[in-house]
């Protein structure tokens, strides 16, 4: 039995004590007038926060320094869907267990969000059963991931309806003129190929015509065999590359024994998985952007 199902189970019961049993500690209510809303992890949290400004309260499910991909729902996890009217999640297969654990929670007012919904998903194998999930790393993508929030806030709160469109459309436009100034930096850079610790950047890739090379593919654990490395050293080599990026959640290890192998340098990059040192999806993008141009030149 999954763990996440043996925490639901303990989430359910725990409410059925506070709720039937009269107890004296009731559990933490949303900040009145405010729309209580869980976002699956931190690039979902920022968006909603973007779209819904001071008439939302959001909450992150997924904990702070935690790798998504590796998250198992816990008891104190799930008892912020219990009075939430929207879940936030990116979908793809990046939140494997929230259609079922949002079933069973038994919050019939909570909405859930599939973020990526009408995003032009990267297939992973060549049935196309399954999809690179990291879509918020683009921010043509993230525009679309916005929208669909600005919608399921509108259909939530009727009444404030345009203040969330409104909100969107700023936002957009924010990732949007950001996206177009990176288009044209990276129109005139010699190189092409830049190598991560995890295949996490294809659809940033797909925004500027770059390839990505990975330590790690999309959804693996694990560390590479020689055989992949030598691969990769090669590659680097071949093309000239002067900077592995390393992504503060996932061990660098094996990526700076690379970089040392074909003497380049180590460098972090953000994915916006978790609130890497408290800046901005956009700071934070852009330091990302600026970073991969600058190794390219």
């Amino acid at each position: 039995m999954k763990l996440w199902r043996i925490a639901l189970a303990c989430v359910l019961c725990t409410a059925a004590l506070l709720t039937g049993c009269g107890s004296s500690a009731p559990e933490a209510q949303p900040p009145a007038g405010k729309i209580p809303v869980v976002a699956s992890f931190d690039a979902m949290k920022e968006f909603t926060e973007a779209v819904g400004g001071d008439r939302v309260a959001v909450t992150t499910l997924i904990p702070a320094g935690t790798e998504p991909h590796d998250f198992q729902p816990t008891p104190h996890n799930l008892k912020s869907l219990l009075h939430a009217r929207l879940f936030i999640c990116n979908g793809l297969g990046m939140e494997p267990w929230a259609d079922e654990v949002t079933a069973a929670v038994g919050n019939e007012s909570l909405i859930t969000v599939d973020a990526s919904r009408g995003v032009d998903a990267i297939p992973t194998d060549s049935r196309r059963e399954r999809f690179d999930p990291h879509c918020w790393l683009s921010l043509e993508a993230a525009q679309t991931e916005v929208q669909n929030i600005a919608d399921a806030l509108a259909g939530a709160d009727p009444d404030h309806a345009d203040y969330y469109q409104k909100n969107a459309a700023a936002y957009k436009e924010e990732l949007r003129s950001l996206l177009e100034e990176y288009r044209a930096k990276f129109q005139s850079v010699p190189g092409r190929h830049f190598v991560t610790g995890h295949a996490a950047f294809a659809y940033l890739c797909r925004d500027y015509g770059l390839i990505q090379d990975s330590v790690a593919p999309v959804f693996a654990g694990g560390e590479p065999g020689p055989q992949q490395l030598a691969r990769l050293a090669d590659l680097c080599r071949e093309y000239g590359v002067k900077t592995i990026f390393v992504e503060e959640m996932v061990s660098p290890r094996v990526s700076e024994t690379l970089a040392r192998e074909v003497g380049a340098d180590a460098e972090t990059i953000y994915t916006m998985e978790s609130a890497e040192e408290g800046a901005s999806y956009t700071d934070r993008m852009r330091d990302n952007l600026e970073k991969i141009h600058r190794s390219l030149q």
